[in-house]
């Protein structure tokens, strides 16, 4: 299977396994993927995340986290897409709910928050928000 936009894939699937409350959900790897996972957990949004191989094909299993019968992740939006790439320097980086979210942005210095891409004066592809 062929897809256009791995990313809003991986997101796609943890949107859904968020909303009717699975405790995992298995995502096909890529290391962008493993990044995006890395910086989600690091976050806190995810309670953990590890890479699963099966024969020769490797999925990512992201485990889930809820406090008591509410989602940690409220909302996760795609924002640069294959068709419109979004772009911001380090003055201009979006701050989601006024901070109280994250933008992941893939910089060359890999994909970090925008609280660091701002620390870091690094600019990059706003890839998502999550809040």
């Amino acid at each position: 299977m062929f897809l256009t936009d791995p990313i809003a894939d991986m997101l796609t699937r943890v949107r859904n396994a968020n909303s009717v409350m699975h405790d995992k959900v298995d995502i096909p790897h890529s290391k962008m993927k493993v990044a995006l996972a890395a910086v989600l957990k690091e976050e806190g949004y995810i309670s953990n995340y590890k890479v699963i191989t099966d024969g020769n094909k490797k999925n990512i299993r992201v485990y889930l986290k809820y406090v008591g019968k509410e989602k940690v992740i409220k909302g996760i939006k795609r924002i640069s897409k294959p068709g419109r790439r979004v772009y911001s320097s380090a003055e201009d980086m979006p701050r989601v709910l006024s901070g109280l979210g994250i933008a992941v942005v893939s910089t060359s210095n890999g994909l970090v928050t925008d609280r660091v891409a701002r620390k870091t004066n690094i600019g990059g592809e706003v890839l998502c928000y999550v809040w």
